[in-house]
């Protein structure tokens, strides 16, 4: 138990937070960590947006990539996505998460719809990242607001962007660009 002197007709509520539009939006990086897996055998680099510009600014997204996983499409996909964050911040070579943190960078995010998941668990619609780009390159510009006014498909990272991400045997954060 835990003794409250506490008004709630003294503090504004909170509103119910909706998803994003989907479109591009310019964020940085203002947390990360290594987490288990649900099932603890493996760990996935988890990353905590903020929004920076835009109608949105100040709003959260959050990705998830799983660089230590025993299916090696899982580690394939995480790499080259890191691959792609790294790229669009301009920091190649990283040996700490913390590298990328308050560098800003384009993400394409989409809306994934409500409904059951993979495990039949009943699922509220959510934002799901589809991409990473640098921001002084192609789509959104730094001096153009973020927000999805006219929303665009979030399209996937380039193949040709991540072709130089470490092979699955070696983790990114121990190989040296």
């Amino acid at each position: 138990m835990a003794a409250l002197n506490f008004d709630a007709s003294q503090v504004e509520p909170n509103a119910p937070i909706e998803v994003l539009p989907p479109g591009d939006y310019i964020v940085q990086i203002v947390g990360s960590e290594m987490k288990s897996t649900k099932d603890e055998t493996g760990q996935m680099l988890w990353l905590e947006y903020d929004i920076i510009d835009g109608e949105f600014a100040g709003r959260k997204l959050w990705d998830r990539l799983n660089l230590v996983n025993k299916n090696a499409q899982a580690v394939e996909i995480a790499q080259r996505t890191l691959s792609a964050i790294c790229r669009a911040v301009g920091k190649m070579a990283v040996s700490d998460s913390e590298e990328l943190h308050f560098k800003p960078l384009i993400a394409s995010v989409k809306v994934r719809p409500a409904g059951p998941d993979r495990n039949n668990v009943q699922r509220e619609a959510q934002n799901e990242v589809k991409g990473y780009k640098p921001v002084n390159g192609g789509g959104v510009h730094a001096a153009t607001p973020a927000r999805a006014a006219t929303p665009q498909t979030a399209r996937p990272v380039q193949a040709a962007a991540a072709a130089a991400a470490p092979t699955a045997a070696t983790p990114p954060w121990k190989t040296r660009n």
